[in-house]
């Protein structure tokens, strides 16, 4: 798994997770924010970006390679920030191996598993060649609020996306469940939703913060599935907000 590393190794860390679709890139402004005091890693997750060769295959081995990447690069406790998929994926890595994780902010994060799953990802399988068009992809990228800026970007990764990465990585993201070790995290959550997502992602949301006591719950106005693109600077400001306060 491809990953980058930006700001000082002496400095306290930060792990940026992508949601699914797009790549490490999602996070250039706020990474840009955060690497001056900050030592700010920012992997391409497996089927994305400059992972693309090495399909998504679970969740599980996903947080594992993480699992590994923290142990080798960095010397304490990191803040995980994770959108969609890369929310989960902050989550079960919280969750599973709370000694390489002190806090962390989850940001749009589908935690009730969606009926008819295999039916869904049939009709995603079907589909997939679709992402390889330009007009498709634009209609994708406008569910994330994609800024037009990083339109080409977004289209050149969704391109390089194999059918085997789609399924396997929506077929992951559709059955995922709030993990047992959860509720036991030790460390400060912050749980954001947009007020306009979608009924599922609210339940959802309300669910991670009420299975973790202590985590804040942050439900953010004007917003569907894409907060970091719709407000990048807000998301910035608060980012850095949270990181000052939880420190």
């Amino acid at each position: 798994m491809h990953a980058d590393s930006f700001g000082s190794p002496g400095n306290s860390p930060i792990l940026l997770l992508h949601g699914g679709g797009v790549a490490g890139w999602m996070w250039d402004l706020l990474r840009r924010s955060l690497e001056p005091k900050h030592q700010v890693l920012v992997p391409d997750l497996p089927g994305h970006g400059r992972s693309a060769e090495e399909p998504y295959r679970s969740h599980a081995d996903t947080v594992e390679t993480l699992a590994e990447m923290l142990s080798r690069q960095v010397q304490r406790p990191v803040a995980v920030i994770g959108f969609s998929l890369g929310a989960q994926l902050a989550v079960q890595l919280a969750a599973s191996r709370p000694d390489l994780v002190d806090r962390v902010l989850v940001i749009s994060a589908q935690a009730k598993s969606m009926p008819f799953t295999q039916l869904t990802l049939q009709a995603l399988g079907i589909a997939s060649p679709l992402v390889r068009r330009r007009w498709f992809a634009k209609l994708q990228a406008r569910e994330l609020f994609v800024p037009p800026g990083l339109m080409e970007q977004y289209i050149r990764t969704s391109a390089g996306i194999s059918r085997s990465t789609m399924v396997g990585a929506v077929g992951e993201n559709l059955r995922f469940q709030i993990p047992d070790g959860w509720s036991r995290f030790p460390g400060d959550a912050l749980i954001m939703v947009g007020d306009r997502e979608r009924f599922l992602m609210r339940r959802s949301a309300e669910a991670l913060h009420e299975a973790l006591p202590g985590s804040e719950l942050d439900v953010v106005d004007g917003c569907g599935h894409g907060i970091p693109f719709q407000k990048q600077e807000w998301f910035a400001q608060r980012v850095a907000g949270w990181l000052a306060s939880s420190s």
